[in-house]
């Protein structure tokens, strides 16, 4: 099963997909996370602008348009949770990306209202999964666990355990001693 690209050498990267509506501690706590473990993080615009406005109205900027990003350099996609995500479930472009990470077994990590689109892009029908309790129910084999891994695929429930999340998907990608060192330093 692939679950990282082949270069060993690389530094791990995840793709982050950033949207107006965004809860923003769902974006920054595992952004954060993942960059203090040495992860280098993309934070890539759905919008026409790189301005990304939080449900919270906390704004900051992305670092580039999704179209911009060659998908086989990420070892990771992060979908984030919010008011703004259900419509995610209809983007033709984030269904094709999805796909496109699911296919070669790369990780993928969503939280909150974000395994939706995992749902509507049909990669959690065998697969247990966890949200927010807003769509739980909706989820084809839903857990009331705090976060859930199945195969390459992660879910976590929401803003709540966005840190926990971030330590889970550091140790993902680069290991269970570096996440342990990231969450001892912050006292996670």
């Amino acid at each position: 099963m692939k679950t990282t690209r082949d270069d060993s050498s690389q530094p791990k990267r995840v793709l982050v997909l950033v949207f107006d509506g965004i809860e923003e501690v769902e974006a920054l706590g595992p952004i954060d996370i993942l960059r203090r473990s040495n992860v280098e993080v993309v934070a890539a615009s759905l919008e026409n602008r790189l301005e990304i406005t939080g449900r919270n109205e906390i704004r900051f900027i992305a670092d580039c348009f999704l179209r911009e990003c060659e998908l086989d350099t990420f070892d990771m996609l992060y979908l984030l949770g919010g008011p703004g995500v259900i419509p995610l479930a209809e983007n033709e472009t984030v269904l094709n990306t999805i796909h496109a990470f699911d296919r070669e077994k790369r990780f993928i990590a969503a939280i909150c209202a974000a395994p939706v689109v995992l749902r509507a892009a049909g990669v959690l029908n065998d697969r247990i999964a966890t949200g927010h309790l807003s769509i739980r129910s909706d989820l084809p084999q839903p857990s009331d666990e705090r976060i859930v891994q199945t195969e390459h695929i992660l879910t976590s429930q929401g803003a709540g355990t966005a840190i926990a999340c971030g330590i889970q998907m550091a140790c993902l990608l680069v290991g269970n001693e570096v996440a342990d060192n990231v969450s001892a330093s912050i006292h996670a």
